[in-house]
């Protein structure tokens, strides 16, 4: 029997991208907390999401997004993203970061190594960036860099082919990106996971099992599989096949499984029912952060 809480997370990001019922106000968009200069706005709305998503019973959120929004075709990304400049991205990502841990949620920033110059969305297709590795130094990784010395728990990595560092493997797949880059080079020691593999930028090119087992190999800690059960299953299916044949080689396994037992414990995960949000108070304060935002 699996004696360790499950993680229950979910996309809370503020702004569009929201999970939670419409009961609750709506916090405003990543970029108009950007735009208003408040830096303390986006440690409050961090506070406020992970308060939100506990009183729901999730210990997880897939936020804040740390993409650098710099291309104006991008189809994606846009207002989730704090602004177009590195230093801004950072100041702010790091903010609502801290605040959601604040809440004792884990957050997961997102999208390495950088989703803002694509122009194509991974929801239905795979982009295709042509930055090397000086350009993400020097710009998309600054505010993942900013977050993993500031103490990130989780880090998603998205599914984007960079051909510059690997001509055959989206980030989601590569060693050279999330071992060589995330692990080794920036010092990354938390939870490293993958988008969600059921994304168009991975059906339409392999079956998601085998993405499964190869972003495993390359260094995911996790794999997301979402939209039915029966996703889920052919993924379990295919990294247990893969263990029995000796393709996963147990030592990489309980490695990787080893950092995931590690951040719940550090979040002290339980199982214990909640109780009926408190909608007033959560209401009462997204309003206070929109109307500070709103008042430049």
């Amino acid at each position: 029997m699996n004696k360790q809480p499950l993680w229950l997370g979910a996309d809370e990001e503020g702004g569009r991208v929201t999970r939670l019922p419409d009961e609750l106000v709506k916090t405003p968009t990543s970029q108009a907390i950007g735009q208003s200069g408040k830096l303390q706005l986006a440690r409050d709305t961090g506070a406020l999401l992970g308060k939100e998503m506990a009183a729901y019973g999730f210990n997880m959120d897939f936020a804040p997004v740390l993409d650098v929004n710099s291309n104006p075709k991008n189809p994606v990304i846009g207002d989730r993203s704090f602004g177009a400049k590195p230093a801004l991205v950072s100041d702010f990502g790091a903010g609502m970061m801290k605040g959601i841990q604040a809440s004792r949620v884990v957050p997961v920033v997102k999208h390495f190594p950088g989703h803002g110059d694509t122009s194509v969305d991974s929801h239905v297709g795979l982009p295709v960036v042509q930055n090397d590795l000086n350009r993400l130094r020097q710009f998309e990784l600054v505010p993942f860099a900013r977050a993993i010395a500031e103490g990130a728990d989780s880090v998603m990595v998205a599914h984007i082919l960079l051909p510059k560092i690997d001509q055959n493997n989206p980030a989601s797949m590569s060693s050279l990106i999330m071992t060589d880059l995330l692990r080794k080079e920036m010092k990354f020691q938390g939870v490293i996971m993958t988008d969600d593999l059921t994304m168009g930028a991975i059906t339409e090119h392999q079956d998601i099992g085998d993405a499964a087992v190869q972003s495993v190999l390359a260094g995911a800690n996790q794999v997301m599989a979402g939209h039915g059960a029966e996703n889920v299953i052919r993924v379990f299916q295919a990294l247990h096949a893969a263990v029995d044949k000796g393709t996963l080689p147990v030592d990489v396994l309980n490695e990787r499984l080893s950092r995931i037992v590690q951040l719940k414990r550090k979040y002290a995960l339980q199982n214990n029912e909640v109780s009926v949000p408190d909608l007033t108070a959560l209401n009462k304060e997204a309003q206070r952060i929109a109307a500070a935002v709103s008042h430049k």
